[in-house]
């Protein structure tokens, strides 16, 4: 079964090996077992059921929450050449028989429904007319009252548990803390699943957290630098989605806003041109994502602090679910806390939301590893730190800033700890502005003691003051600051503080924009990628399809690194299954073929094995020896040891073209006689010079090949 389940995976995904735990997953579901499956978003979560349909006899049953989800996996997968297919409210009755009819004729492997059409009755009855192998729940977060994204018709699943007592259900999502994970076990009455918890480290994305000053400068120089790249930007408020989208499409960026209060037409609209790469960059609420597999999205950002560690981690791991390098950027101001503040204190669960709020400050204001604390938040852990987080790799400078928090205390104290930290700030100042000469604070010792700093500047000592807990925010009663024990230390010189340089993080940001120098191979390798990518668009184009379900870039990279000249080492291209092969192999080789022959004209070195790989293509054109040496300006004994070396590495090359059989029997005869040690001429002299050194080389290359195929050492 284990090789069954591996040819499935490399014939219709093009991918060698399994990521860690799905092969694992994969043979209990075959076992018909319950499972749950709890996986980072780019884990590769999908296959866990999706080869396992494949096996079993039957119709996998995939519940999905969103149209749009589903309809981008059953493209993916006909494009990979699985049958399968969806059902949603979008289509006609008639279509939706059509399918039905399908299911019934065995000609789906894969069904996708929404969790309302699952567990309607006329869809229950079709059910159970049909051979069901198993139910796989994805996004089963939704399940739960404590999930973040709770969707009410997910709790009627238990339905299928209830009337199909015997078909095993998987239930899979990308994030839940412990008390969901319960909820949704028992919310879908499945006993005693085998429970697979993945690691929730995502090594490829690179973590940074900068304050809020200049959010939008910001942004905009860092999406200047990668101009055809897709990202995502997080806004608390729906007029930042669009205050932001409007102000880069003004600075040449193609960017849409997407929030609920958009029509349905509009938010589609907007979903699939960024999923067809017409759109770059989207700036929404956390409304958006789940409805999306685009794998190729470069970087994520927050424009403002998430309210918990779940969402900030699901919202980054839209980012690179293909495994490439990608940026996550969080911006963290003062002002986001009071804000979410403010609106967790009316929540149904004030006391949680605000715990898991404070742990969020605790991340973004970290001064150690950043992902160690992500991991410790999911009880995982790192032996040492990651080396790909802003706090790694550029660690800030602290200095004592003992007097510059007595200050702010003393002002806090002078204002009776009644004002919040806009007025604070403004008395440290010096303003003059009515509300303070009116209650006498222009009187007070502190007023004017810290003029010397901006007041951008106090807003940031004031957040990192917050986080050391030295004082805290009574939103009660006007958001007024109150200071805490630890904070009483301070201001009466018990005790020291550090605060971290400002310009730790502008200093920071620099270093995360500074790009490192490229090698001549890489230049190269980034060329051929940008032929690979416009031909993926015209593909998708053409096809009206996203062009991520052609090749991911993932594939793309890996293509234009290895440049494969045939075939057989196309095939071998992480993420090239066998239809995929037979539908754009053709193309992208030729593309490859143009390039090396464009490139060796102006620099041989940037391709490696180029000159070699260019011999084989033009041997394999029909050109003549002679021909490809002419053109090439070689030696014809140079391009016969080229085809020489082609033959010993297994590519196709008939030698029967360069000799007759009695030749070639005789060149073996003597082979055999001398050994293939001692090289050409020794055989040169046992067949008393009448065989070209040419015939003899590529009949030893042969010969060699055929060594090494039956595990003999040959040099």
């Amino acid at each position: 079964m284990k090789k069954k389940i591996k040819d499935i995976l490399k014939q219709y995904f093009g991918y060698d090996q399994f990521r860690p735990m799905q092969e694992e997953i994969i043979l209990s579901v075959l076992k018909g077992k319950d499972a749950f499956v709890l996986m980072p978003t780019g884990g590769g979560k999908s296959l866990c059921y999706q080869i396992p349909a494949l096996v079993k006899k039957g119709v996998c049953i995939v519940v999905s929450p969103l149209i749009s989800l589903m309809e981008d996996q059953v493209t993916s997968l006909v494009e990979n050449g699985i049958d399968a297919a969806y059902m949603n409210s979008s289509m006609s009755y008639d279509d939706q028989d059509s399918v039905k009819d399908a299911v019934r004729q065995g000609k789906i492997r894969l069904l996708y429904v929404s969790p309302e059409k699952v567990v309607s009755s006329d869809f229950l009855y079709f059910l159970d007319s049909i051979d069901v192998s198993f139910f796989a729940i994805d996004e089963a977060h939704c399940i739960s009252g404590w999930g973040h994204d709770f969707r009410p018709e997910y709790t009627r699943l238990h339905l299928l548990r209830k009337k199909f007592p015997e078909v095993p259900i998987i239930a899979l999502t990308a994030t839940a803390d412990r008390i969901t994970r319960k909820d949704i076990v028992a919310q879908l009455q499945i006993d005693d699943p085998k429970t697979f918890v993945s690691s929730f480290d995502r090594p490829n994305l690179h973590l940074t957290v900068l304050p809020g000053k200049e959010r939008f400068q910001k942004i905009l120089g860092y999406i200047s630098k990668k101009p055809n790249e897709a990202g995502i930007i997080y806004c608390l408020r729906r007029k930042d989605t669009e205050k932001i989208a409007q102000r880069l499409r003004m600075n040449g960026v193609n960017a849409w806003a997407y929030h609920a209060g958009m029509s349905a037409e509009e938010r589609s609209r907007v979903q699939q041109e960024f999923i067809h790469g017409k759109t770059s960059v989207i700036c929404a609420t956390i409304a958006f994502g789940m409805g999306i597999d685009k794998s190729n999205v470069r970087y994520v950002m927050h424009y403002n602090l998430p309210k918990n560690i779940e969402g900030y981690y699901q919202e980054i791991g839209r980012a690179g679910r293909d495994g490439l390098p990608s940026d996550t950027i969080l911006f963290y101001t003062f002002q986001d806390v009071v804000t979410l503040r403010k609106i967790l204190e009316g929540s149904g669960q004030k006391d949680l939301q605000l715990a898991k709020l404070e742990r969020m400050q605790q991340f973004a204001d970290a001064l150690t590893c950043r992902r160690k604390m992500l991991l410790h938040y999911f009880h995982e852990y790192l032996d040492k730190d990651c080396g790909n987080c802003d706090v790694c790799t550029n660690p800030p400078e602290v200095f004592d800033g003992t007097e510059i928090v007595q200050k702010a205390l003393s002002a806090i104290v002078r204002t009776e700890q009644k004002a919040p930290v806009s007025l604070v700030i403004d008395v440290l100042r010096g303003s003059r502005r009515h509300d303070i000469i009116s209650r006498g604070y222009d009187q007070l010792s502190t007023h004017g003691i810290g003029a010397d700093l901006s007041s951008e500047e106090w807003r940031q000592y004031f957040l990192q003051m917050l986080n050391l807990g030295l004082f805290f925010v009574a939103y009660e009663q006007y958001q007024a600051l109150k200071i805490t024990e630890q904070g009483k230390k301070v201001l009466t010189g018990k005790k020291k503080v550090n605060l971290v340089h400002l310009s730790s993080f502008e200093k920071r940001l620099k270093a995360e924009a500074k790009e490192k120098k490229k090698t001549k191979r890489q230049e190269t390798d980034e060329a051929l990628f940008e032929l690979f990518r416009d031909a993926r668009t015209k593909i998708a184009q053409r096809d009206n399809i996203p062009p991520y379900v052609v090749f991911s870039d993932a594939t793309l990279d890996e293509m234009a690194r290895e440049k494969p000249m045939n075939k057989i080492q196309f095939r071998q291209i992480s993420g090239v299954g066998e239809m995929k092969l037979k539908k754009y192999g053709d193309q992208f080789l030729a593309i490859i073929t143009t390039f090396i022959k464009e490139r060796l004209g102006q620099d041989k070195s940037v391709i490696k094995g180029g000159t070699y790989q260019l011999t084989y293509t033009q041997y394999k054109e029909g050109m003549p020896v002679a021909a490809i040496a002419r053109e090439r300006g070689l030696k014809e004994t140079t391009v016969y040891s080229h085809l020489a070396r082609l033959i010993e590495e297994g590519y196709d090359i008939d030698i029967m073209k360069f000799m007759t059989k009695g030749v070639k029997k005789d060149i073996r005869a003597a082979i055999e006689k001398k050994g293939v040690e001692k090289g050409v001429k020794p055989i040169f002299t046992v067949l008393k010079e009448k065989v070209s050194y040419e015939n003899i080389r590529l009949v030893l290359a042969e010969y060699k090949k055929e060594l090494r195929a039956k595990g003999v050492f040959v040099e």
